[in-house]
């Protein structure tokens, strides 16, 4: 039985080259090839080039990921270098951490 999995929408907001902002994108390419494998589609938005975007998504300071589907819609602020907090706020952790809990 083929297990469906979900497809992730994410747009990460930056802001121009700015070194947080190549880490975030750099950090976040690196798990999306990890993890996801093909199920994702990722928009990197510059907010100097397109502020009414980040206006419209009410984002406040870069760099951004926010995560669209599956819902909920989830927000990481952040160069995203601390890979667990990325990966709880995608809901790709929540359950391996909650195994690891139990078993300790």
């Amino acid at each position: 039985m083929t297990q469906s999995r979900k497809t992730y929408v994410l747009k990460l907001y930056v802001a121009g080259n700015t070194p947080n902002s190549v880490r975030a994108l750099k950090t976040l390419k690196n798990i999306l090839e990890q993890e996801f494998q093909g199920v994702y589609a990722l928009k990197v938005i510059d907010v100097l080039k397109n502020p009414q975007l980040a206006e419209e998504d009410k984002i406040l300071a870069t760099p951004t990921l926010s995560k669209i589907l599956p819902p909920p819609v989830r927000k990481i602020i952040g160069d995203l270098s601390d890979r667990e907090r990325v990966l709880i706020g995608l809901d790709l952790l929540y359950e391996e951490l909650s195994e690891e809990y139990w078993e300790e």
